[in-house]
């Protein structure tokens, strides 16, 4: 079901991002963070340059649509609003193209092929939320990968865990042209989430890169 562009009070915009110039920074400052198993995350905040007017843009220009999900014996709506560009499908900004080859470029010696798809989702508020789980459909069910995710608007925590549970073993806080990359074994050993909240937050725009037949 595509939605209307999305009506959004309470976004605040970053007082370190107020210029209209959309691109990506540089890549020396990612520090990565070994999560055993063969599993690690790259964290670099405020990788991406102008990125609350961008995200401006994508709200009111992305054909955001809602979802539902079969649990149990109910129908429940998807906890966010989706957009998906497959392979060969143009991206909906040249300004994610331009991220997408910065990582392409960096990653390529590690990853050895390119990002080729792009996920989007839209947290409009505290009760939008994704729950546990792995990007495991597809290669990464077997295979190391990655999945690397550009943050913009309001700052989300993203939760990460060791598969089967237990309690939170790193908690990004994600908004406004941060970069996190997962790698390695993540998929498949580790479990990440974006918990819902109940204190005061305004919306997110969560980018997610992938390779081919990682889904």
């Amino acid at each position: 079901m595509t939605a209307a562009p999305p009506d959004l009070p309470g976004f605040q915009g970053s007082l370190f991002d107020q210029g209209a110039d959309m691109r990506p920074g540089p890549l020396r400052g990612l520090r990565r963070t070994e999560l055993g198993r063969g599993a690690w995350v790259d964290h670099l905040p405020g990788w991406f340059l102008g990125a609350d007017a961008l995200f401006e843009e994508l709200v009111a220009e992305v054909p955001w649509h809602a979802e539902e999900r079969k649990m149990y014996d109910h129908v429940v709506a998807v906890p966010r609003l989706l957009a998906y560009y497959r392979e060969g499908a143009p991206l909906p900004h040249p300004a994610l193209v331009a991220a997408r080859e910065a990582l392409d470029r960096h990653y390529a010696p590690e990853l050895g092929e390119p990002f080729v798809s792009a996920g989007l989702c839209l947290y409009r508020d505290g009760r939008d939320s994704v729950a546990w789980h792995g990007d495991r459909i597809g290669r990464s069910a077997t295979h190391d990968t990655m999945v690397a995710i550009l943050s913009l608007g309001d700052p989300r925590d993203l939760a990460l865990r060791p598969r089967g549970g237990g309690p939170v073993a790193l908690r990004l806080p994600l908004g406004h042209g941060d970069l996190v990359v997962m790698g390695g074994s993540c998929q498949r050993t580790w479990e990440h989430a974006i918990p819902k909240t109940s204190r005061a937050v305004g919306p997110r725009i969560s980018v997610q890169f992938r390779p081919r037949g990682v889904g």
